[in-house]
């Protein structure tokens, strides 16, 4: 029996195996078995079965794109422009910030089919036309959640209150890790802003916290924190750690807390990435063609710099990479969220880079093993957001019920449409794939199956994907 099923009996089950059970630590403790240490939780772990990606790298386009005018493209929405919402597609229907009949809303963007399945793709993302042949794009994604928050943790962790496990959290406590001196699962974040759902996005909820996400910086010290006091040189640091080890080590003979042995971990990791860290995290020693392929800068913070650090990260063996990049709210409250002009620069940060590591990626034969996943927590409504239908700028409000994303690498098939919603936008008419099924193929790509991933607290086994989600096999080449 191992230290979480110790910890999850009852009372009555452990007095009724109390004298079997101190007998056998006591024996224990005369064999010398007690002095063992404690097993590596971040040990590399095999699959439940063979794995199309051994990586994942996460964009998440924080606060939603405006996926009308992306990637689904409504000719018959366009014609109504200006029209009233039918009264049938909102009745009894909650929006974020609109209230009354609202005026439908065509894209104003140039669309193309791009790519020899001549996918649907805007003028505002002219990079990722010459992709449209390697991602598969789902244009009937729904979530339940329609403010950015609840819908982020429903995302990464499968519940929209907090205190679940994030996504990457998950992956790190089925398949381990790869690099010993590198955390399985990092996190970047860009434009300045953290996600809404902080760092509950990538917290570690009732799991170990050494399967937690950690968050680098592109600029500064990587890590707070990890960098040695001044005064402190490393062989003072390595005894320092040892001598915390030891301690740690009795405790978790004489406690058998697997906190405990999380915590003589992490801070084994945190030394160890003391030199490791900024060394991967050192863009500078890429060269200058292929800084230039991403738009990146030594040195700075920005979407870009995340997309080639991660590219880095993966490339060492980090099991899962989660980049957000706020600024994809399109409300149209100022000119920067207006689906025109504030769209066109708001994707100029994002097309570039994400194009270059859909190559480089190629370059570095990582492609067919790395599985990207590019959304946002939801999508868009088909008609002006409610503050600002009277105004000049065109923005609109957020959308759970229809919605794009996309994937690529890994087993997913490649030049894929799939999915549609209805001629307006409004619902999904056809190949429903719900937040939990998004979650279940990506676990499945990883060689996991999402029901037996679980983890026992409270009483009974918890999952990423609750008591819900299919794998979309449409999606799998």
């Amino acid at each position: 029996m191992n230290l979480a099923q110790i910890q999850h009996r009852t009372r009555r089950q452990f007095l009724g195996a109390g004298s079997l059970g101190l007998g056998a630590v006591a024996l224990a403790h005369l064999s010398g078995e007690a002095s063992a240490k404690p097993d590596d939780p971040l040990a590399p772990k095999k699959p439940h079965f063979a794995a199309k990606a051994k990586r994942v790298i996460y964009l998440h386009m924080s606060g939603s794109p405006p996926h009308l005018d992306l990637f689904d493209y409504k000719p018959e929405l366009v014609k109504r422009t200006g029209q009233d919402v039918p009264e049938s597609f909102i009745k009894g229907k909650r929006f974020a910030f609109t209230s009354g009949v609202p005026k439908l809303l065509g894209t104003p963007r140039k669309f193309k089919q791009h790519g020899k399945a001549g996918i649907w793709m805007s003028d505002a993302i002219p990079n990722l036309h010459g992709h449209a042949d390697d991602i598969a794009v789902v244009k009937s994604m729904k979530t339940d959640e329609f403010n950015h928050t609840p819908a982020e943790l429903l995302l990464f962790t499968g519940s929209a209150r907090q205190g679940r496990p994030g996504m990457g959290t998950w992956v790190t406590y089925g398949l381990g890790s790869e690099n010993e001196n590198l955390p399985g699962f990092v996190v970047l974040i860009s434009s300045g802003v953290q996600p809404n759902g902080g760092a509950n996005n990538w917290g570690n909820g009732f799991l170990p916290s050494v399967y937690q996400g950690v968050q680098c910086r592109s600029k500064g010290d990587p890590v707070l924190y990890v960098s040695d006091p001044a005064g402190m040189d490393r062989e003072t640091r390595r005894k320092t750690i040892d001598a915390l080890r030891d301690l740690n080590e009795l405790q978790a003979q004489e406690m058998g807390h697997p906190e405990t042995a999380t915590r003589i971990q992490q801070y084994e990791l945190a030394f160890r990435m003391q030199t490791a860290v900024p060394e991967v995290m050192d863009i500078s020693k890429e060269t200058k063609q292929t800084l230039d392929s991403y738009g990146a800068q030594p040195g700075g913070a920005s979407f870009a710099n995340n997309c080639l650090l991660g590219r880095r990260l993966l490339e060492k063996g980090v099991r899962f990479v989660q980049l957000f990049d706020w600024g994809w709210d399109m409300h149209g409250t100022n000119p920067g969220e207006d689906i025109r002009d504030g769209l066109t620069k708001k994707c100029a940060t994002m097309d570039k880079p994400v194009s270059a590591l859909i190559k480089d990626l190629k370059r570095l034969g990582m492609f067919d093993d790395t599985l990207i996943v590019w959304s946002g927590e939801f999508g868009r409504t088909p008609f002006r957001e409610g503050r600002t239908a009277g105004g000049a700028i065109l923005g609109r409000d957020h959308y759970p019920d229809c919605y794009s994303v996309w994937l690529a690498g890994a087993g997913i098939k490649r030049g894929l449409s799939y999915g549609s919603s209805d001629e307006l936008g409004f619902s999904v008419a056809e190949d429903k794939v719900h937040v939990h099924d998004l979650q279940a193929t990506i676990l499945h790509q990883l060689g996991m199956d999402h029901t037996k991933l679980t983890y026992r607290f409270q009483g009974r086994d918890y999952r990423l994907t609750d008591v819900h989600g299919k794998v979309v096999k449409d999606l799998l080449s």
